[in-house]
């Protein structure tokens, strides 16, 4: 039967069949991955980090015009004039051009080539702030009569530079942009070098730029790698949402398959079961010539053939059914206190008739005056059958069977068939475990099964909170091994006193 084919684009959400769309899959996924890689030099990961800078400027707007105005009040204090003043005013203004260009870059949603021309309009505005500095420190006190004048500036040029370290750290050369032309100037114009204390502070200013740049520097890198550590924890949350919506699409898809897939099993099993028992019972009625001798034989060969296969279909939608139920999780178990020894021993005598056709032993191999099993008599009559049922199938003639029932080592019981059959291979072992899965060597063999045996055992083990394990070598035999918990094992409870003695007790 051909495969239905759909122009639904989101049909499946893994196509194994088109492999070259799965291959465009990973490859955008790749690109995406790449695009979002987090290192210098990533158009959008510098864009995030010129607009931290961005960000930093606007917050820390209020600094350094407050150490101006600091300076300039105490200036005027000390009766610097109009000239201190000048000063302030032109710094203040580059400082308001510098916040400005900052509160537009962030609210702005920049590209590529807008980042780079933004990086040099901030380092442009750095160093018209810097100018400003130069100013001062080309500035001179004679009106004044302050001494130690130099010095003031050379400390004032320490705190703005320490500030602008701080603040300006996410654009590299920024503090070197502003402070590069003041120092110089302090160092050409503004100390008297005769002046021991002056030409320490002159040394002072040439040390602490490169220091303070190294500071700037390291704080530089700690933002980047906050930065990276953030945008990949952006990536992953972005990429669990997408996890999440392709796992509620499967299952909301898995949710209407099993829908679909359980409307579909209550369907055929009352649309094929009626017209089977019919086909049942007629075909038993010509084979077994009830209403009168059939005069070909052949006839009676195909009544006979009719109802063996009839008796297979039958046998397959009720564990078709069954297997449904299990996965579906509506398999009812009528728990109840069973003799798991002798469940077992009477599912051997029921394949002792067809182990004997085969040539085939059965050794039971049980441990007796065993504790009963709360469990479901029917559910463990079908384990037992189907690994029964299974070493019978594909053991060869002259073979053996061998059935042991016993304690687990925590207390509980256990269900062991083994056989001395071709074994399975070990990669073909989780193949037999799956539904309507079939090894080589049951392909193969003249009495192939449905697939449904295993996992129907599998399951209802799980059921009763057990474990189900099969092992196998090739060409030496395969056991299986249904494990139940020892929770399911009843504590024997003691004796009542009889009447008599109850009734001597309260006479007493």
């Amino acid at each position: 039967m051909p495969l239905l084919r759909t122009n639904t684009a989101d049909k499946f959400i893994v196509d194994r069949r088109k492999t070259h769309r799965n291959s465009d899959v990973s490859r955008a996924v790749r690109k995406t991955r790449e695009r979002l890689s987090q290192h210098s030099g990533n158009p959008a990961f510098d864009r995030e980090l010129l607009k931290l800078h961005a960000r930093a400027i606007v917050t820390g707007a209020s600094a350094l015009p407050l150490l101006v105005l600091l300076v300039a009040a105490a200036g005027t204090f000390v009766g610097m004039g109009r000239e201190v003043l000048i000063w302030a005013l032109l710094t203040i203004a580059s400082y308001a051009l510098l916040a400005l260009l900052a509160r537009r870059i962030d609210r702005a949603d920049t590209g590529e080539d807008a980042t780079i021309a933004a990086r040099r309009s901030f380092l442009a505005l750095h160093f018209l702030t810097g100018l400003g500095w130069s100013y001062l420190a080309a500035m001179g006190c004679g009106e004044c009569q302050v001494e130690q004048f130099p010095v003031i500036k050379a400390v004032v040029l320490l705190l703005a530079m320490a500030a602008t370290a701080i603040i300006a750290s996410s654009l590299r050369g920024a503090l070197i942009a502003t402070f590069i032309v003041p120092v110089a100037i302090y160092a050409v114009f503004g100390a008297r070098y005769w002046m021991p204390v002056e030409a320490t502070m002159v040394g002072l200013l040439a040390m602490a730029l490169p220091f303070f740049a190294y500071v700037a520097g390291h704080l530089n890198r700690s933002t980047r790698m906050l930065l990276s550590f953030r945008r990949e924890k952006d990536a992953l949350i972005g990429e669990l949402e997408t996890a999440k919506s392709m796992s509620d699409e499967a299952r909301r898809r898995a949710e209407e398959a099993n829908l679909a897939k359980s409307r579909f099993l209550a369907s055929m099993s009352h649309e094929l079961r009626t017209p089977l028992n019919a086909i049942l019972g007629f075909s038993e009625v010509m084979s077994k010539e009830v209403l009168g001798p059939l005069h070909n034989a052949t006839y009676k060969e195909y009544a006979h053939d009719i109802h063996a296969s009839g008796h297979h279909l039958l046998d397959l939608i009720n564990e078709i059914l069954d297997l449904s139920r299990i996965e579906a999780g509506r398999y009812q178990l009528n728990e109840e206190p069973v003799s798991l020894a002798g469940i077992v021993e009477e599912c051997c005598h029921l394949m002792e008739l067809k182990a004997r056709n085969k040539d085939l032993r059965i050794v039971q191999q049980f441990e007796f005056m065993m504790p009963r099993l709360f469990a479901d008599e029917r559910a463990i009559r079908q384990i037992t059958l189907n690994l029964l049922s299974n070493a019978v199938k594909f053991t060869s003639a002259g073979g053996e069977v061998r059935v042991k029932v016993g304690w687990t080592v925590g207390g509980g019981q256990y269900l062991s068939v083994e056989d001395n059959g071709p074994g399975i291979p070990a990669d073909e072992i989780p193949v037999v475990l799956s539904a309507f899965g079939q090894g080589s060597i049951a392909i193969k063999s003249a009495e192939q099964g449905t697939g449904l045996g295993l996992p129907i055992v599998q399951g209802l083990v799980a059921m009763h909170g057990g474990d189900f394990q099969l092992h196998s070598k090739l060409r030496e035999g395969t056991s299986a091994v249904a494990a139940f918990p020892p929770g399911r094992v009843m504590e024997e409870m003691p004796a009542l006193p009889t009447l008599a003695v109850a009734a001597g007790g309260r006479r007493g």
